[in-house]
C-alpha cells in the first residue's frame, strides 16, 4: 500500500513537471519579518524547471549545471521554499535505479537545514554520478515535523545523459484473445 501511494505522488510530481515544459522560470523568495508567506519578491538564479502544487507546503525548483556525462558528478542546485514559514527541513536524495545513476561518494543521502535568518527558503547543491545514457530521475523529498505527523513534498528531478534513452525490451508475445483484441502474452522466458 506504502509503495502504490509513493508511485502515485513520483507520478503526480513527473506529470507536473512534464507540465512545466524546458522554458527558464525564475523563481523568488522573500519573506516578511513574521515568517509569513513570500510577499515581495527578488529573483535567486532561473531553474529548468519548478514543482509547486496549491496548499503544498514547499514549492521546489531545481537546476543541473553542466552537461551530464556518464561517469562524471554532475551538479544540480535545489532551493526548496516553504509556504507555512521559516522551519528546520529534512531534505531526502533518493534514486530508484541503482544502475543507472549514484549519489557521489561525499553526498549525503539526508540533510537537515535550517533557513537564514529571515527567509523561508533553503538553497542546496547535490551531487549525483550518471552511470548509463537517457533519462534518469533523482527523488528529492523536503518534510518536516508538525503536532500531526510529518508534511512532506516530493520532487522528481529529471536528468538527461546523451542523447539516447535506455533501449527498450519487450516481454512475452503478442496474441489475439476471444475479442480477436490484441494482448500481449507474458512467457517464462
Amino acid at each position: 500500500m506504502q509503495r502504490i501511494k509513493h508511485l502515485i505522488i513520483l507520478v503526480s510530481a513527473i506529470h507536473a513537471l512534464s507540465a512545466c515544459g524546458n522554458d527558464d522560470v525564475e523563481t523568488s523568495a522573500a519573506a516578511s519579518a513574521d515568517n509569513t508567506p513570500t510577499a515581495a519578491a527578488k529573483p535567486l538564479f532561473a531553474h529548468n524547471g519548478t514543482v509547486s502544487k496549491p496548499g503544498a507546503p514547499f514549492a521546489m525548483s531545481y537546476r543541473i549545471i553542466g552537461t551530464p556525462i556518464v561517469g562524471s558528478p554532475v551538479t544540480i542546485d535545489l532551493r526548496v521554499e516553504s509556504m507555512l514559514g521559516a522551519r528546520p527541513i529534512t531534505v531526502d536524495y533518493r534514486i530508484n535505479d541503482a544502475a543507472a545513476m549514484s549519489l557521489h561518494e561525499a553526498q549525503p543521502a539526508r540533510v537537515q537545514v535550517e533557513p537564514a535568518a529571515n527567509e523561508n527558503f533553503i538553497a542546496q547543491r547535490v551531487t549525483v554520478i550518471p552511470q548509463r545514457e537517457g533519462r534518469i530521475y533523482l527523488n528529492v523529498s523536503a518534510s518536516f515535523e508538525t503536532p500531526l505527523g510529518s508534511t512532506s513534498t516530493i520532487m522528481a528531478v529529471p536528468i538527461q545523459v546523451g542523447t539516447g534513452g535506455p533501449e527498450l525490451r519487450e516481454n512475452g508475445e503478442v496474441q489475439l484473445d476471444e475479442n480477436r483484441e490484441a494482448v500481449r502474452v507474458l512467457t517464462q522466458d
